[in-house]
């Protein structure tokens, strides 16, 4: 097998383990299990806490004493293995200690992914920023196929997804000793700082106004980022409480629905370039915040009849708020930082987002919810509850566009693509 094709096929199962539960955990929480919006906001919760520090010591790891490919093999194994008890689990307090175990070990994979295919691919002698996306697209394609496997085997609700999940970790962790060695680096002379080894220089951006508001609105818009992932495709499958909609393709591909957003992923990288040069980072993070009022604005208008239209012109714009707010702040840190701490840099947006932000989200949806949207008959206003994420996105988008002060600089955006 060639070089690309291989590192396509990890990228493949690297996400085709997440796509199998991520989207369903919802229906088999609620629906199978019966259990609470308070613990279920906890369970997302898992990937902030495990986003904090677990990338950072792994990669330490990775640097100073072990091949990243073993230790992804390593990490595989025993995540794939906490996810294996999860349908064992009867209480929603030891569900949420097991998938904090679990996410620790498969949080941190995400960016050993990436440093086993740049290092391959520079091994080889490859353009990295040529033959990277079209392999790193291949992921989404395998979150993909997960929801479709999911829902298309009847598993949307079961515990079956966390055995699809877990299978797929041991084939990925058992394929990861076949890739490209990826050994530690070579030892630095001298003396590394405490700050310098654990990342910490780059907190000092926040002395700069600019880069403090940016990594607050980071966060801020980061607490969005999964609340579609959590309760869209339950919201979807509830409709067949309401008697027109009950046999509707809806209600029974409910999660091939939400897919849609996933495609329309892999539709918006290959725009944004276009938008970064024509507009400025700036205005393209405001169209991502833009794009996450209508996310959620419409589906609480949507539903499976004539409303149908908009439930997928919701999930169509996700792909907007969702890459043209990761990948254009990520490009903004790497224009905006010091060579020698861009890495730290890029670690600390990633805390800001994918770990402070998420636990705000995940645990703040879970009890507003609980608190201000859940009826006397125990069921869920979900009209109201999108309606609440959109304000929320509404104002984030409004005291952006006014606190964060950016010149657009076509030229700046045209070296770096360089």
């Amino acid at each position: 097998m060639g070089l690309k094709f291989r590192l396509t096929l990890m990228n493949f199962f690297q996400f085709f383990i997440w796509g199998a539960w991520l989207i369903t955990i919802a229906n088999y929480w609620f629906g199978t299990k019966g259990w609470g919006s308070v613990e279920f906001g906890a369970i997302f919760l898992t990937l902030g806490i495990a986003s904090l520090f677990m990338p950072t010591l792994t990669g330490i790891i990775a640097d100073r004493w072990l091949n990243a490919e073993r230790l992804y093999a390593l990490l595989h194994l025993v995540s794939g293995a906490a996810i294996f008890t999860f349908p064992m689990i009867d209480s929603p307090d030891t569900f949420f200690w097991v998938m904090l175990l679990a996410m620790c070990f498969y949080m941190p994979t995400i960016a050993l992914t990436n440093t086993i295919a740049y290092n391959a691919l520079k091994s080889a002698n490859l353009d990295v920023v040529k033959s990277f996306p079209p392999i790193r697209v291949f992921g989404t394609v395998g979150f993909i196929a997960a929801m479709w496997f999911t829902n298309l085997t009847g598993n949307k609700a079961d515990e079956n997804m966390f055995y699809i999940s877990a299978v797929a970790s041991l084939v990925l962790a058992i394929y990861s000793l076949t890739l490209p060695k990826c050994p530690p680096q070579p030892k630095m002379e001298g003396k590394s700082s405490f700050a310098q080894l654990f990342g910490l220089e780059a907190f000092k951006l926040f002395a700069n106004y600019k880069m403090a508001i940016f990594f607050i609105f980071s966060m801020l818009l980061g607490a969005s980022l999964q609340l579609t992932n959590m309760y869209g495709d339950r919201y979807l499958d509830e409709f067949k409480h309401v008697a027109e909609y009950a046999d509707s393709f809806v209600v029974k591909y409910s999660t091939i629905i939400m897919s849609i957003s996933q495609i329309s992923e892999t539709l918006f990288i290959l725009t944004i370039p276009f938008f970064l040069k024509k507009f400025g980072i700036k205005n393209v993070m405001i169209l991502s915040m833009v794009a996450w009022v209508l996310r959620f604005g419409l589906f609480a208008f949507g539903d499976p009849g004539t409303g149908l239209w908009m439930i997928i012109v919701s999930c169509i714009v996700y792909g907007m708020a969702f890459d043209f707010f990761n990948i254009s702040g990520s490009l903004f840190v790497e224009l905006q930082t010091d060579t020698k701490i861009r890495a730290s840099a890029q670690g600390l947006f990633m805390m800001m987002t994918n770990g402070f932000g998420t636990m705000i989200g995940a645990y703040g949806s879970g009890v507003i919810i609980a608190k201000y949207f859940t009826d006397a008959a125990n069921q869920l206003i979900w009209k109201d509850i999108w309606i609440s994420f959109a304000a929320y996105s509404l104002v984030v988008v409004i005291l952006f566009a006014i606190l964060f002060r950016h010149k657009h600089n076509p030229k700046e955006i045209e070296n770096f693509s360089h």
